[in-house]
């Protein structure tokens, strides 16, 4: 079993991702890049060993149960335990932007795009993965989430986020932050600590290059330190840069 601490972040190709890979590599973590293209993910790989990370490829498409469970037989024959579970994959409308409004409207498919990435497959891969997280000295799994899926600024009248309605992808981060504290709940005594991280708003394909005020150096840091806090840190909580967030 590695003694070094290993992480599985998805979607770790591009964006948040790959910078939280490598803000995690560069404090002496494995990271295991999982991208839905094996190419990418190598591609990705190929870049932080360049700069001395220690780093693996896997392909993973979420969404594909075949594929979780490779990976977690991957993790189990390769290093025998994970320390760290990153899940940054994360899908907007295909659609409109994401910041148009859409409620009564939003349509099935949209849902189910939406939900079946950013809530069902996290489900799925984390009870996929809990076997390896126990076998961890402090077993950390940080959920993408976004302060778009909090019910309490989106019920506060002038609040930063009020004009941002989008049904399919707000209530599936609201659904992803139950997760983490029902979750967190049932893990109480253990040695896994798990929360929901708002990353901020990030000039990434998603977030708006052209209009998102966070660089996404910044935007990684706090699933950084969400993944790497101590025994005396949060647990079943929605932080930004190490404040809480309401839900």
């Amino acid at each position: 079993m590695s003694t070094k601490k290993i992480a599985l972040i998805t979607g770790a190709n591009r964006g948040i991702g790959f910078e939280t890979a490598k803000q995690l590599g560069e404090k002496g973590v494995a990271v295991i890049v999982a991208a839905r293209k094996l190419s990418a993910a190598e591609e990705t790989t190929a870049q932080l060993t360049e700069q001395g990370i220690e780093a693996y490829s896997v392909q993973l498409d979420v969404t594909n149960a075949d594929e979780r469970k490779a990976v977690a037989a991957y993790i189990e024959d390769k290093f025998g335990k994970l320390d760290i579970l990153v899940n940054n994959a994360g899908v907007g409308p295909k659609e409109d932007d994401l910041f148009v409004k859409k409620t009564a409207a939003t349509t099935a498919d949209e849902f189910e795009y939406i939900f079946n990435t950013n809530l069902f497959s996290i489900v799925y891969l984390t009870n996929e993965l809990l076997p390896l997280l126990k076998k961890s000295e402090a077993g950390r799994i940080v959920n993408l989430s976004s302060i778009l899926g909090s019910i309490t600024l989106h019920a506060t009248e002038g609040s930063p986020i009020a004009d941002f309605k989008r049904l399919s992808y707000a209530s599936s981060k609201a659904a992803l932050n139950v997760f983490t504290v029902l979750l967190a709940d049932e893990l109480k005594g253990t040695n896994i600590k798990v929360n929901s991280a708002h990353p901020g708003w990030v000039q990434t394909e998603l977030g708006s290059v052209e209009h998102a005020p966070m660089t996404v150096p910044d935007g990684a840091k706090t699933s950084v330190e969400l993944a790497l806090i101590g025994e005396d840190g949060p647990n079943g909580r929605f932080i930004h840069l190490g404040e809480e967030l309401p839900w």
